[in-house]
């Protein structure tokens, strides 16, 4: 049973891409075996964003595109972990990768324009039953500690979870994706650092929820057996 990873926005342009094709590359790094879906086979930026990459490069991404979620996820059975990367925007498909996924991680710029976004995604979410403990909010693209602080008083004022940790707008990150390089595989150490401080964060936040969704499922079977 792989872990899955969804990365959801209502809009686009909030970092959603870039931190899949992230936490793609560090999970590799780790040794796990690895699928980014990429849902948005219109544009399929992240199956173009590997094809850049080196080709002596030492570990192994697999990036597909795909137009149906059961694809996806029936080709994930192969892998460990399974990263779900889909276009921006809510349909009826949100909501089915949403009861499809241990983790849901809603990316978002600091400004109240991606923020109220969020939080309307965030609700809509709950009120369809997902839990809070599977939503985890990112916040991205910020210019200053002040503006980090301000988005987050806000994420959490609307009852939002989110994750420690932010990333700031810098033109290294948008260089190393150019390259099929991820935002841990910059020229920069400080900025790789930051970068793995919130990847980190989403991995010991997907390790507690694959827990306990393992330990219900096994409850759930014992319970069919007996």
């Amino acid at each position: 049973m792989p872990m899955i990873i969804a990365f959801v926005s209502q809009k686009g342009g909030v970092g959603k891409s870039t931190l899949a094709r992230t936490l793609g590359a560090v999970v590799a790094h780790g040794g796990l075996s690895v699928l980014i879906a990429d849902l948005d086979p219109k544009q399929s930026t992240s199956l173009q964003w590997i094809k850049k990459r080196e080709p002596d490069d030492d570990i192994e991404i697999d990036v597909r595109s795909y137009e149906e979620l059961e694809d996806a996820l029936a080709d994930g059975e192969e892998f460990e972990v399974v990263i779900l990367d889909l276009p921006g925007g809510v349909s009826r498909r949100t909501l089915d990768v949403a009861k499809a996924s241990h983790l849901l991680v809603l990316p978002t710029g600091p400004s109240v324009d991606d923020l109220h976004p969020t939080v309307l995604l965030h609700h809509e979410l709950t009120t369809a039953g997902i839990s809070n403990e599977r939503i985890a909010c990112a916040i991205c693209r910020t210019l200053s500690k002040d503006e980090e602080a301000d988005a987050r008083d806000y994420l959490v004022e609307a009852g939002c979870f989110v994750l420690p940790g932010a990333l700031p707008e810098k033109v290294a990150y948008r260089t190393a994706l150019n390259q099929g390089r991820a935002m841990t595989e910059t020229a920069s150490s400080d900025l790789n650092e930051r970068a793995d401080a919130l990847i980190e964060s989403i991995l010991n936040r997907i390790a507690s929820q694959f827990e306990n969704a393992t330990q219900t499922q096994s409850r759930n079977h014992k319970g069919s057996a007996a």
